[in-house]
């Protein structure tokens, strides 16, 4: 084993469901004679934001509706309904579509329900949305949301005690390519 970083796509179900993957990997890794802090692990999700939750659900679901209709048509799945989109929104679900405060909190619970993430990617283009409205969401996700998700996993790492180590992996490099590397 390499000890090459870990990139786990998830666009359906819970999270939670991936763990034994990133833990098989950490595993081997260990086994490898890898450190813990060498074997970084990344999600790439979907993901939204706007204003209001609601407002968020409303103008991503038409285009996901349509993009994951046509996918299912290649691999089998039935067409998506707003009742499934809406479940995965939920607070264990895959989907990161919600305004800053719900969306960030979904993001500290795949951290840790996953032990751990070190990179997070949005993929926002599934749903074709006018260009203000993606330039919107990503204002939302650089001002209020990884500066919320960066401080919530800096006090939790600061306040670990000794017989809980804290994960030692960060969201830092959250989402945006903006230069900004913890």
């Amino acid at each position: 084993m390499l000890g090459l970083p870990l990139m786990v796509a998830i666009i359906g179900g819970e999270p939670e469901r991936f763990r034994e993957l990133i833990d098989l990997y950490r595993e081997a890794g260990r086994r490898a004679g890898h450190s813990p802090e060498r074997l970084k692990v990344g999600l790439h999700m979907i993901g939204f934001l706007a204003d209001s939750t609601e407002q968020a659900a409303d103008e991503f679901f038409p285009g996901y509706a349509h993009t994951f209709t046509e996918i299912g048509k290649e691999r089998g799945w039935p067409p998506a309904t707003r009742r499934q989109f809406d479940a995965l929104r939920g607070p264990t679900g895959a989907l990161l579509i919600g305004d800053a405060d719900r969306v960030s909190e979904k993001i500290l619970y795949v951290n840790e329900v996953l032990g751990g993430i070190s990179r997070l990617t949005f993929q926002m283009g599934v749903a074709t949305l006018p260009h203000p409205k993606m330039l919107r969401a990503i204002e939302i996700l650089g001002t209020r949301v990884a500066p919320f998700v960066r401080k919530e996993l800096a006090t939790e790492r600061a306040y670990s005690s000794a017989g809980r180590k804290a994960h030692d992996s960060t969201i830092g490099r959250l989402l945006l390519e903006q230069g900004t590397r913890k």
